[in-house]
């Protein structure tokens, strides 16, 4: 879908831009190393669904899940980098969201062998501090 080096507003843009075509039970895996831009892709993306730039959008980093209400349906947040084992998210009942709700999870490589099929991956990468590279792939 794109392959790109963005500044950090044109990280939050393409987020925006990704909001506006997904729909209910949609799932957006955000891989990158720590720092590189996972939660403020996340807070802009829900943030536009929620049609409210300045929701706070705390960091699921310790709730592990940050749930939301918006017209599009229900939208997950998750922060897995503490998940200690994939068996955890059956506890969350992220499965359950997974087929039914917006999520978005950043480390997902904590799912293992829960990854879903269909999904929409964001690949983000530090060129340097103001910039990262960008690469959103549709998997069906």
């Amino acid at each position: 879908m794109i392959d790109a080096i963005v500044s950090l507003k044109e990280l939050q843009t393409q987020a925006e831009n990704l909001a506006k075509i997904v729909s209910k039970a949609c799932c957006i895996l955000l891989w990158g190393d720590m720092g590189a831009g996972k939660t403020t892709f996340s807070k802009a993306f829900i943030r536009y669904l929620l049609k409210d730039i300045n929701a706070e959008i705390p960091s699921p980093t310790f709730t592990l899940v940050q749930t939301y209400n918006a017209d599009q349906g229900e939208i997950w947040h998750s922060d897995l980098y503490r998940l200690k084992n994939p068996e955890e998210i059956l506890e969350l009942g992220l499965l359950e969201a997974l087929r039914t709700s917006i999520c978005l999870i950043e480390w997902p490589d904590r799912l293992q062998n829960y990854l879903p099929n269909h999904r929409i991956d964001v690949y983000l990468n530090i060129v340097d501090e103001y910039h990262r590279s960008l690469r959103i792939e549709k998997k069906t």
